[in-house]
């Protein structure tokens, strides 16, 4: 939801069509025959200004009569899907299964939707999250919709990154662009299995004066998720500055809350430039006011 924001935000300052968003696809799974790509669907539905604005997710003024079905026939129903947005998962699950590669299908969908920027999974071959908890591995969905992410976590693995190869076109985005954002998503499993794809962490690297990334954690606390917790558990400081350790070999510089604003001295410590201000995006003039900032945060266009 932070990339999706942060994305209808940037179309709002720059022309769409000079935006590229690389998009994670490790927290896709497969339910009802149906494969399912929540990160991608959210941001097409978001920049399409047709997601529900209560829930955040799947499509506005939806049905479930399926998921009764569902139900009634036995098969899970932890995982919702509206009528509406079972089209989509059938779309994509018809054209994979006929050899089209996940970008390509993408590709197809944000057309459909109208979408003037491009969207690109950072892959087309198959990665998944899973997490360690003590009721043993957990796929991302499970543990964030069917656990409510309510449980503790110990390890995170990216099933698949050892054999991902990034989508066409993702390599050439980086390496071409004035600016690179890592949005305010979740470092761990939103931003983390993007740079678990074989030459996605280097080409950041080799472009870090160029990457600014946006800090999730607001006065040491996710707006929604269980970023801030993830954190903690996994040895990290859940705070800007513990955002700015993981990220400070792959972004030059942190935009931070205002709520933050103490501590950018330590945030700049780490070997980053840090931009203050307002990240919260309660609105869509507020996302449009933290791209510009993000914009205004690194060096001008080559």
């Amino acid at each position: 939801m932070g990339a999706a924001r942060f994305l209808r935000g940037l179309l709002a300052v720059v022309p769409p069509s000079s935006v590229t968003a690389i998009v994670n696809v490790a927290d896709d799974t497969e339910l009802h025959g149906l494969h399912i790509s929540p990160d991608i669907d959210t941001v097409t539905y978001t920049l399409a200004d047709a997601i529900d604005p209560d829930r955040g997710w799947g499509l506005r003024d939806e049905t479930w009569h399926a998921m009764t079905m569902f139900e009634r026939y036995g098969n899970p129903s932890w995982f919702n899907l509206g009528d509406k947005d079972l089209a989509t998962h059938i779309v994509r699950t018809e054209r994979l299964r006929a050899g089209q590669p996940l970008s390509e299908v993408t590709a197809h969908l944000a057309r459909a939707w109208d979408l003037e920027c491009t969207l690109l999974p950072v892959t087309d071959d198959r990665l998944r999250t899973f997490v360690t908890t003590e009721h043993g591995d957990l796929s991302f969905q499970e543990y964030f919709v069917g656990r409510q992410h309510a449980v503790p976590i110990t390890a995170v693995r990216f099933e698949g990154a050892e054999r991902a190869r990034p989508a066409p076109g993702v390599l050439d985005a980086l390496a071409d662009a004035d600016r690179i954002v890592v949005a305010p998503s979740n470092p761990i499993v939103s931003i983390g299995p993007l740079l678990a794809v074989d030459g996605i962490r280097d080409a950041l690297v080799e472009h870090r004066s160029r990457v600014v990334a946006v800090s999730p954690i607001i006065a040491g606390a996710a707006l929604k998720g269980p970023a801030d917790r993830m954190l903690t558990e996994l040895g990290h400081e859940p705070s800007v500055v513990g955002v700015a350790r993981l990220y400070r070999d792959v972004a030059a510089t942190l935009v931070i809350d205002d709520a933050d604003a103490a501590r950018a001295p330590e945030v700049e410590a780490e070997g980053m430039a840090c931009i203050v201000t307002g990240t919260v995006m309660s609105d869509a003039e507020r996302a449009a006011g933290l791209a510009r900032a993000v914009l205004a945060a690194t060096e001008s266009p080559r």
